[in-house]
C-alpha cells in the first residue's frame, strides 16, 4: 500500500519543487543556461531523496 502512495506522490512533488524553483529563478533573474543547473541540480536531489525513501519505508 506504501508503495502506491510513493508513485502516487512522487510526481506531485517534483512538480510542486519545479514551481518552486521556477518562482526562484524568475525571483533571482538567472540566465537559461543558469537556470537549467539549478534546475538539473534540484531534481537530481528530489529524485535521490524520493528513490531511497521508497527504498527504505517500502522494500
Amino acid at each position: 500500500m506504501a508503495g502506491y502512495i510513493f508513485v502516487f506522490l512522487a510526481p506531485i512533488f517534483l512538480f510542486v519543487f519545479n514551481s518552486l524553483t521556477h518562482k526562484l529563478c524568475d525571483k533571482k533573474n538567472l540566465s537559461s543556461k543558469q537556470q537549467d543547473s539549478v534546475y538539473r541540480t534540484i531534481n537530481v536531489s528530489i529524485t535521490i531523496l524520493l528513490i531511497s525513501s521508497y527504498i527504505s519505508n517500502v522494500l
